[in-house]
């Protein structure tokens, strides 16, 4: 190789690396934008909410009067309705990627599913309430309760779960399965023992990052009814329901009236009273922490995970 061809390679490899240089730069700027952002929607949260985090604010119902008022009710139905949502959402996401990836023939209407289980991950969450109110409230008559919200939620973040458990399963080397049908294992022995053990980490940080999407989703829950205010929780099994004066049934919570977090939120907002917007910023917070402590236990998940994994 002459001088002038080893001089003009070296300098394609130096203009490359600028570029790449320069790509970086542009991606941590563009990722500083959003960080800030959030980071100065926090710290305003904070100095306008901090206030109001008190023990009473998390054992108190919502009041007309802001000083007293708490989020008893919309923490415990969150709770609830996510719930639902997980048992819901979860072991229909993992089995249908597993469906997909491992035992779906390679033909046109598998091809029609994926693109629609993908194009599914995009679309707007309003449309989802409009579906499950027509499907689960008056459909199927689950009405407006804490079912009907998590099978919706569900729905809502199905495709976050079959997309990521999907990644998760290719990621896996393909001579994990040759090796166990060289040993005889069957296609389940082989799905079951070590494909979804190894792709755990990828699973669960799907599920986690559609819990934390689902978290906040406000637009699907006030579709099929959930209340701005409610001062009673769902009934325990076993309680005695002092209008009947007969005991709850073991499932009767799920068809109990609810709110969540995001809807307490929505309805301190819209009161002109500075007292109720302190109160709808602390929810803020709690809102805010509740992601982000679901976002790091699934970097945590699959780190540890991980790091148990022995190929």
């Amino acid at each position: 190789m002459q001088a002038t061809e080893i001089q003009a390679l070296r300098a394609m490899i130096a203009q490359h690396k600028r570029y790449d240089i320069l790509f970086g730069i542009i991606g941590l700027l563009a990722t500083l934008v959003g960080v800030i952002t959030l980071l100065a929607l926090f710290i305003d949260l904070i100095m306008d909410g901090y206030g109001r985090l008190t023990p009473e604010f998390f054992t108190n119902f919502p009041s007309r009067r802001a000083a007293e008022a708490g989020i008893l009710s919309a923490w415990v139905g969150t709770a609830l309705v996510m719930l639902v949502t997980v048992l819901a959402a979860v072991p229909m996401g993992v089995a249908a990627a597993v469906y997909l990836e491992e035992y779906a023939p390679r033909n046109w209407v598998t091809d029609l599913i994926e693109i629609n289980v993908t194009n599914l991950a995009g679309v707007p969450s309003i449309v989802y309430g409009l579906l499950a109110l027509g499907l689960f409230v008056y459909i199927l008559d689950f009405g407006q309760s804490i079912l009907s919200a998590g099978l919706t939620l569900a729905l809502l973040i199905l495709p976050v779960i079959i997309v990521a458990t999907r990644e998760s399963l290719r990621s896996i080397p393909i001579a994990i399965r040759e090796a166990a049908y060289a040993l005889g294992a069957t296609r389940w022995q082989m799905v079951s023992e070590h494909l979804i053990p190894y792709s755990m980490g990828g699973i669960l940080t799907g599920v986690i990052i559609g819990m934390a999407r689902a978290i906040g989703e406000t637009a699907p829950i006030i579709t099929i009814g959930a209340l701005t205010f409610i001062a009673f929780l769902p009934p325990l099994p076993g309680a005695i329901d002092p209008a009947t004066d007969q005991a709850a049934g073991l499932f009767d919570w799920l068809f109990s009236p609810f709110t969540v977090l995001p809807i307490q939120m929505f309805n301190w907002v819209s009161r002109p009273q500075a007292a109720f917007l302190e109160n709808a910023a602390a929810t803020g917070i709690v809102i805010i922490v509740a992601t982000l402590a679901m976002n790091g236990l699934a970097i945590w998940l699959r780190y540890r995970i991980r790091k148990h994994i022995k190929w």
